[in-house]
């Protein structure tokens, strides 16, 4: 394992990420699109400074679809905290804050949530670390990795843009057209995708059972978070729309992540 450039990708990672101190939630949205992004371009400037064998457009590619990825992701959460912090400054939600609070994690627990965080985007990008400090020569494989990642990217942001604009349309009521009709949480979907792509793009580059072995659990992470983040959604929206036909209409024919995998609800029904 290449432990010193992983510990550089650490530092950059923990450094990108660190706005979770301001907002510890910030950890897992915009910090982690900032992290991803940082990620990318600390592995590019490794191969510029030390070049191997892996063709140095192989290394720019990645490093551009985790560019498009993070700024994608940080700039929609950015706009959407935007909106949120003006609608804060009307009596209604002043009134809320008021009755709710609002309370401060120690900051032990935000150094930990900090750590764990920056070791998992580190894992998440070690593909391209790996490819590129192994010297791999390959290029097919790649290059379908990053058409999956381009698929990824294309989904999360047509899901995020249908989502809002059907929101707007009928607050009342879940996103149910364009590719919420083949599942609820075709975003997440993309995000899989993504990810997906980006494994794919290293597996003829890992050459020890550690590379693997951190590969590996860094996709099988990001999976468990998003069925995981589609359970909390799906709680969320029963406790909200339950008593309403159209939804649950919705919800008991289609499925929650996977299109065509009859996997309908993660959250056992009342």
């Amino acid at each position: 394992m290449p432990w010193t450039l992983l510990g550089i990708l650490l530092a950059v990672c923990a450094v990108a990420c660190a706005v979770g101190f301001y907002k510890f939630v910030y950890f897992l949205s915009i910090g982690y699109g900032f992290a991803i992004a940082a990620g990318g371009v600390a592995v590019l400037v490794m191969s510029l400074v030390n070049p191997t064998a892996t063709p140095l457009w192989i290394v720019l590619v990645q490093t551009a679809l985790f560019i498009a990825y993070g700024a994608r992701l940080s700039g929609f959460l950015l706009v959407r905290e935007l909106k949120n912090a003006t609608f804060k400054k009307t009596d209604v939600a002043k009134d809320t804050l008021a009755k709710n609070g609002e309370k401060k994690m120690p900051v032990f627990v935000l150094a930990t949530i900090w750590v764990f965080v920056s070791v998992l985007y580190v894992a998440q990008v070690s593909p391209m670390l790996f490819r590129y400090d192994n010297g791999a020569t390959d290029y097919i494989v790649p290059v379908v990795g990053f058409a999956i990642s381009v698929l990824g990217l294309i989904l999360e942001s047509i899901a995020d843009k249908q989502k809002s604009a059907q929101k707007k349309e009928r607050p009342d009521m879940v996103a149910t057209k364009g590719l919420y009709k083949i599942c609820r949480c075709p975003n997440y979907l993309g995000e899989i995708t993504f990810w997906t792509g980006v494994f794919i793009s290293g597996i003829t580059a890992y050459k020890t059972v550690g590379q693997w072995i951190c590969a590996v659990l860094a996709y099988i992470a990001i999976v468990y978070i998003m069925f995981n983040g589609a359970q909390r959604l799906e709680k969320r929206q029963m406790a909200r729309y339950g008593d309403n036909d159209e939804y649950n209409e919705y919800a008991n024919k289609t499925p929650i992540i996977i299109p065509l995998l009859p996997i309908y609800h993660l959250n056992k029904k009342k």
